[in-house]
């Protein structure tokens, strides 16, 4: 597992570890099953406190992505494909809602969003 932290990123440590597992998940590199590394050794490898770490693993597990066993250890759970769309929507929709609300600051039209939306897709898709 490849986790890269960005010190000078506005968004806190914890979040970085979460969307980073969460996309190793749903991307299929991480897994059912998959053991993450202990709570210490990730925090001792990224040089952040345990307690980042454990409040990432925490949010990881309400959300279902992980299942933690005392003793044993943080495993990946086994998701369902439409609990895996839900997330996506859910994620997408906030991410839209930020670009709408910038587009209305700069007087820019549905029209324009939507073909940068299907320029970007495309160049995703052929990438």
């Amino acid at each position: 597992m490849n986790i890269l932290i960005n010190n000078s990123s506005g968004q806190p440590l914890y979040e970085q570890i979460e969307e980073q597992i969460k996309s190793q998940i749903l991307s299929g590199e991480l897994s059912e099953g998959d053991a993450l590394p202990s709570m210490r050794v990730l925090a001792k490898d990224l040089k952040i406190s345990i307690i980042t770490t454990k409040r990432a693993y925490e949010d990881l597990e309400r959300d279902g992505f992980i299942v933690s066993v005392t003793g044993k250890g943080s495993f990946v759970k086994g998701l369902n494909s439409e609990f895996v769309r839900e997330s996506m929507l859910f994620e997408i929709e906030e991410m839209l809602e930020k670009v709408a609300e910038k587009a209305a600051v700069g007087g820019i039209t549905l029209e324009e969003l939507t073909e940068r939306l299907r320029i970007i897709t495309e160049e995703q898709r052929n990438g």
